[in-house]
């Protein structure tokens, strides 16, 4: 079978649209969402709907949570002020926006999902199995991953919320980082999902997919938003 998995799409319609056009492409039997629609980009709503539309089974983000329930603090982890202020002025303005209706679809996501396929057993979450907001680097300790691992009884673990892509296999656990629709931080300015194969052994494709980016810059920045969310989509988060 051959899965897609998407997150961290944060409010960026065109590129989570060039997604989807791609995963039409590709003979995938299912497709998931990790989480964190909005927050950052001008379009939260768009693409709110546009999830909705498709139904594609989703976790709820951290920025969900905070959109959702009404917040005015999404769990990010700032580390300048100027961070923490932009990122004020973030949640602020995508709760002002967000509807009522999308905001009770965002309280209303799953805080996990399980399942089995070909007899692997995955597990979604958007950060970590612990909260919501855990960052799981690629680089993490093993030990610290072991004990993140130990009291799950999967093959599987799907992941988003770092905005950077990985495979790692821990004590037989695959451990897959989907990257990020909307908001890359690997420097590579497309968009990026999985796509997990399980037929005979399981196989991992991460694919970037080219879209417009100057039409979200040029609304981010007309919009009112911080000028450094349209400059960090042009970069690719470096």
């Amino acid at each position: 079978m051959r899965l897609a998995f998407l997150s961290d799409i944060h409010a960026n319609q065109p590129a989570l649209l060039n997604v989807i056009d791609d995963i039409a492409t590709q003979s995938v039997d299912k497709t998931y969402c990790l989480g964190d629609l909005v927050g950052y980009g001008p379009t939260p709503n768009q693409v709110i709907d546009t999830i909705r539309y498709f139904e594609f089974p989703t976790v709820m983000g951290n920025y969900d949570d905070g959109v959702g329930f009404d917040k005015a603090d999404c769990g990010c982890a700032y580390v300048t002020n100027e961070e923490k202020r932009n990122g004020q002025t973030s949640i602020d303005w995508t709760s002002e926006h967000v509807t009522a209706d999308n905001k009770e679809f965002l309280r209303n996501l799953h805080s996990k999902i399980e399942f089995t396929v070909d007899g692997l057993r995955f597990l979604l979450i958007h950060g970590s199995p612990r909260k919501i907001n855990e960052y799981l680097y690629e680089d993490r300790p093993e030990s610290i991953l072991m004990r993140i691992l130990e009291p799950l009884d999967i093959d599987v673990l799907l992941c988003g919320h770092t905005h950077k892509p990985y495979h790692r296999q821990v004590a037989g656990i695959h451990i897959i980082n989907d990257g990020s629709v909307g908001k890359p931080k690997d420097g590579d300015p497309r968009a990026c999902y999985a796509i997990i194969d399980t037929d005979d052994a399981l196989s991992v494709e991460f694919r970037r997919v080219k879209y417009p980016i100057n039409l979200i810059t040029e609304r981010t920045i007309d919009t009112g938003l911080p000028k450094v969310f349209a400059d960090t989509l042009r970069t690719g988060g470096k």
